[in-house]
């Protein structure tokens, strides 16, 4: 790469990192509290978001690729990145991971857990090679038509950071139709509550790996969540996935 094209990855780099710390995290926060979830609206660039699905195609980014249906996960497929990840990849990894640190401390607090999560992501990755989890969880899906992915959890060993995010690369209503991002929550004594959450192209979801505080006439109770993809009924659906611990 010439120097003029690495000085402009870097600068698109700087950009996102700004892009991620220039939010409103307290509404972020009380959004996540509140509803279980937070919309990030453009997140990405529709530049940056073809970029990345353009990605998909290419191997040397991977270190697995995973036919759902084979496993009976749903239908599509998903391909997670190896080390070292991607710039843009590490780049939102790492700066999304210091503003969800509190929040996930916040709520080990609420739930009675005496652990805490480390302020920066290096720290928390260092935490997981200790465990013996190892791989790297950053992903890209992709879904053609009559593709979905079945409610799920995304739990890859003992040690668990409480927080992901998934990003939208592509456009709702002209790059695809259908395929809603839907969470479940499931309450003690009491049927599951689903939501479908908006995106459109570039925006990115927060959202709880597996369980969530709820405040109650006791004090805070935890609370199940899944989430999953609906039938795309048309076109291609591309997501990022930003997990933050590791895989055994």
């Amino acid at each position: 790469m010439s120097p003029a094209g690495a000085r402009a990855d870097q600068e698109c780099l700087r950009a996102i990192t700004a892009r991620i710390d220039q939010r409103n995290w307290s509404d972020h926060r009380d959004g996540i509290d509140r509803d279980g979830s937070t919309i990030i609206e453009g997140l990405l660039s529709a530049d940056e978001c073809d970029a990345l699905s353009a990605s998909y195609d290419t191997d040397p980014p991977f270190r697995k690729t995973v036919v759902m249906a084979r496993h009976n996960f749903g239908r599509g497929e998903y391909r997670y990145f190896k080390y070292p990840l991607p710039e843009i990849i590490d780049a939102l990894r790492t700066a999304l991971y210091r503003h969800l640190a509190p929040i996930a401390n916040a709520w080990q607090s609420a739930l009675g857990n005496d652990e805490r999560f480390p302020a920066e992501l290096q720290q928390l990755t260092e935490a997981c090679h200790g465990a013996g989890q190892l791989r790297p969880t950053p992903l890209l899906l992709r879904y053609g038509a009559d593709d979905y992915n079945c409610l799920h959890q995304d739990l890859y060993g003992e040690f668990v950071f409480p927080l992901q995010v998934a990003i939208l690369l592509s456009r709702p209503g002209e790059e695809f139709s259908g395929g809603e991002f839907i969470l479940t929550e499931q309450r003690p004594r009491m049927q599951s509550r689903a939501e479908v959450v908006p995106l459109d192209k570039g925006d990115a979801v927060v959202f709880p790996v597996n369980v969530r505080p709820r405040p109650g006439t006791r004090g805070y109770y935890r609370v199940n969540m899944r989430h999953g993809v609906s039938r795309v009924r048309s076109g291609q659906r591309l997501t990022a996935g930003i997990i933050f611990h590791d895989a055994t």
